[in-house]
C-alpha cells in the first residue's frame, strides 16, 4: 500500500466542542458542496460513541488556511437540500460498492 493509500484510508478527525465547552472527537464522513451554491458542507459522526449509532451531524464550514469555521444548519429550506443531496450521494456511494463486487 502506497503512502497516498494509507492517507486516504485515514480518517479525518475533528474537534467540536459541545454546550460546556468540552471537545468533543468527530469523524468527518463526507464534505460535499450544494449545486449552484457556493457553500461547503460536511457529514461528521460522533468517535466515542458508546454504541454503534446512526448519528450523523451535518454542518456548514468555511476553510480558512488550516482555520476550519464550523456553522450549523438552522434553516429549514437549506437542511432539507443538504439531507438530499447527503442521501443522493450515500446511494452513489452504496450502488459503487455493490458494482465492485
Amino acid at each position: 500500500m502506497s503512502k497516498e493509500e494509507q492517507l486516504q484510508e485515514e480518517p479525518e478527525i475533528i474537534f467540536i466542542p459541545d454546550e460546556e465547552g468540552n471537545e468533543e472527537e468527530f469523524e468527518v464522513i463526507m464534505k460535499f458542496e450544494v449545486d449552484g451554491s457556493d457553500k461547503k458542507y460536511m457529514m461528521v459522526v460522533p468517535v466515542d460513541a458508546e454504541e454503534e449509532s446512526d448519528e450523523v451531524y451535518a454542518f456548514r464550514y468555511e476553510e480558512d488556511g488550516d482555520d476550519l469555521q464550523l456553522y450549523t444548519i438552522e434553516d429549514e429550506e437549506e437542511w432539507s437540500v443538504v439531507e438530499e443531496t447527503f442521501n443522493t450521494l450515500m446511494d452513489e456511494f452504496t450502488e459503487d460498492e455493490e458494482e465492485s463486487r
